[in-house]
C-alpha cells in the first residue's frame, strides 16, 4: 500500500481537465517497475485539483487486452482514486499499445465515461521497449480527435516509436528517463507542465528490448 510523497502546495488550479492514465501491465513488466507506475500515478493525482466540475482522473491497464480499472465519471475524491489504484493487479499478458490508444480515444474519452465537451484531454506514454502492434495510424487519430500524447521512454526506449505516439513539436512532448527509480524525478519536473497546461496523462510500459 503506497502513500504519496509529493506534499507541495498549493495544488494545480489549471482548471478543468480530463486525466486519464494508461498503464501496460504484461508480463514484460517486473513487478518493481508497476510498482514505480502505480507510485507515480498516486504522486502525480496528489498534485492536482481533483473533483467533478475540475480535473476527472480516469485509469486504464493494458496488455493483451484493455481493462478499465476505473472511469473518468467513477470518482470524485482523491482518496477513492488511490485506493483503486493500489487494488490493481497486474494483467501479465501482452503489449498491445495500439489498443490500448484506439480504447481511450473510443471508450474512456466517450461521454458515457464520463468525458467533458470543451476539456482538454492528454496522452503520456512511458514505454521501454516497442508496442506489438501498429501504434502510428492509431496514434494520429488519438491526436486528430484532440487528444494530446506526450510520450515517456524509460531505460533503452525505441525513439521511433515515441515520435509515432506523441504529439509535435517532439522537444515538448517525448522524454527519457535512464531508468524507472528516475520516474519519480521526471514526475518532480513535470509538476510545472501540469499546473501550467492541461492534459490526458496516459502511462505505458511496454514490453523489454
Amino acid at each position: 500500500f503506497y502513500l504519496p510523497f509529493f506534499t507541495a502546495e498549493p495544488k494545480c488550479k489549471s482548471g478543468p481537465v480530463d486525466l486519464v492514465f494508461i498503464i501496460d501491465g504484461s508480463r514484460s513488466v517486473r513487478p518493481h517497475e508497476f510498482e514505480t507506475m502505480r507510485k507515480f500515478m498516486i504522486d502525480i493525482i496528489h498534485e492536482l485539483d481533483i473533483g467533478l466540475e475540475a480535473t476527472r482522473v480516469g485509469v486504464v491497464q493494458y496488455s493483451s487486452q484493455v481493462q478499465n480499472v476505473f472511469s473518468l465519471k467513477a470518482f470524485s475524491k482523491t482518496e477513492q482514486m488511490v485506493k483503486a489504484i493500489n487494488e490493481i493487479i497486474p494483467l501479465a499478458q501482452g503489449t498491445m499499445t495500439g489498443l490500448a490508444i484506439r480504447y481511450a480515444m473510443n471508450v474512456a474519452f466517450s461521454a458515457e465515461e464520463g468525458a467533458r465537451p470543451n476539456v482538454p484531454h492528454v496522452a503520456v506514454i512511458v514505454t521501454d521497449g516497442r508496442p506489438q502492434d501498429r501504434v502510428a495510424e492509431v496514434a494520429a487519430a488519438a491526436r486528430e480527435s484532440g487528444i494530446e500524447i506526450y510520450a515517456v521512454g524509460v531505460a533503452r526506449a525505441d525513439m521511433t516509436s515515441l515520435r509515432a505516439m506523441a504529439s509535435p513539436p517532439f522537444e515538448d512532448h517525448v522524454f527519457l528517463v535512464e531508468s524507472f527509480d528516475l520516474i519519480h524525478q521526471f514526475g518532480l519536473q513535470f509538476q510545472d507542465k501540469l499546473c501550467g497546461k492541461v492534459f490526458l496523462y496516459l502511462i505505458h510500459i511496454s514490453k523489454r528490448i
